[in-house]
């Protein structure tokens, strides 16, 4: 077992920026956790979601618990490249250029509506968000660090708006969608607004400084091979599906390789267990793929695709080949109780396990895997909570 190191730093971390954003959000924790995997990966996430349901607030939130400086841009068809980046102009009183830069220039920085603008200026976005610089009449200039994007979309009104090419999608390492509150978390939001916004009172409870130290010690969490073979044959099949017509792309491996160590630090753990992978995949994946002509004219989702992939790509076990070393058991131990729990609910709903051949036909669960049968007389697993 690798010692934790920094890994407890960054669950303290999480932790205390999932309370202080709780104060404001409600009922979203999965959203709040992975908007922190995303600024430790020093990514970008893409908000598909209908209006009014907390998606600047949500920004809004995490900014002011980091001590993060945050910026808005309303994205319309009017909007030029110089508003996101900024422009040099001409100050009569020294007779010089001056460079006034744009909202691109701040640590959080919402997108709202970024599928309204023109792709030209859309694009002014790629080079902030894949070298954290922007290039402003031939000078380049380093943006603060974090740098978080956090762009949405309505996917119910797409009259008089411009799709986001697949290469700009591509940069977006997560895809959320927030989704309703339940009637209970819908009362306790009335009740926290009913006064005033708590978001005017919430402060820093942690200094970006750290987290941008913190990020750097990601590679702490260990990825033992039989997990990362999961990881890639995940990817591997997307590119050979019949209902895609491109498939995930290296840098897609790469951005799922990441967030799962993100995830798993997040979660107090210093090595990736196969669930990570099964849990992310629908949000890294899912926005980067894109279907055949005849997938989407059957109705079927990029998303209702990939769930069938995951049921068909066997989730690798403790008795595996390549599951001798300490770590690798740590990691697939944790997959124990998943299997019996998997197994136990497909009996009684009749849906097939997530061990599926090709065929259709679900192997046995290995022995210890079973209830009452596991390795060394154990069951299996720490009763970790399934995708």
């Amino acid at each position: 077992m690798h010692e934790p190191g920094n890994v407890t730093k960054v669950q303290e971390l999480a932790a205390r920026v999932r309370d202080s954003v709780q104060r404001v959000i409600v009922g979203k924790d999965r959203s709040i956790d992975l908007s922190m995997v995303a600024l430790l990966c020093r990514g970008h996430i893409l908000v598909e979601d209908v209006p009014g349901i907390g998606k600047t607030t949500l920004s809004k939130a995490l900014a002011q618990s980091l001590g993060c400086t945050f910026k808005r841009i309303q994205f319309t068809p009017d909007l030029m490249p110089n508003d996101v980046v900024g422009v040099n102009f001409f100050n009569q009183r020294t007779s010089e250029f001056e460079f006034r830069p744009g909202p691109i220039f701040s640590q959080v920085l919402l997108a709202d509506e970024i599928n309204r603008a023109t792709p030209r200026t859309q694009s002014a976005l790629l080079e902030a968000m894949q070298e954290v610089q922007a290039t402003i009449d031939g000078v380049t200039m380093a943006l603060p660090r974090p740098f978080l994007v956090m762009a949405t979309q309505n996917p119910i009104e797409m009259e008089g708006t411009f799709p986001l090419p697949e290469a700009q999608l591509d940069r977006f390492l997560l895809r959320l969608r927030l989704g309703y509150p339940t009637e209970d978390d819908e009362i306790r939001v009335l009740r926290r607004f009913e006064a005033r916004s708590p978001l005017d009172e919430l402060q820093p409870v942690v200094a970006a400084e750290e987290l941008v130290r913190l990020s750097e010690s990601l590679p702490e969490v260990h990825v033992e091979d039989v997990v990362a073979r999961y990881l890639v044959r995940i990817i591997r099949a997307t590119r050979e599906h019949a209902a895609f017509e491109l498939g995930a792309s290296p840098r897609a491996s790469l951005a799922l390789f990441r967030a799962a160590r993100a995830l798993a630090a997040v979660d107090g753990r210093d090595y990736v267990r196969p669930d990570d992978i099964k849990r992310l995949a629908p949000t890294v994946l899912a926005h980067r793929l894109v279907l055949s002509s005849q997938t989407q004219l059957r109705g079927r989702t990029a998303d209702e695709v990939l769930d069938e992939i995951l049921r068909s790509v066997a989730v690798p076990v403790a008795d595996a080949p390549g599951a001798e070393t300490p770590a690798a058991r740590d990691a697939l131990d944790d997959v124990a109780t998943d299997a019996v729990t998997d197994a136990v609910t497909d009996a009684a709903t009749g849906v097939a396990a997530d061990g599926v051949d090709a065929a259709g036909a679900a192997g046995p669960a290995p022995a210890w895997a079973r209830p009452g049968e596991g390795r060394d007389g154990n069951e299996g697993g720490d009763g970790a909570d399934p995708a």
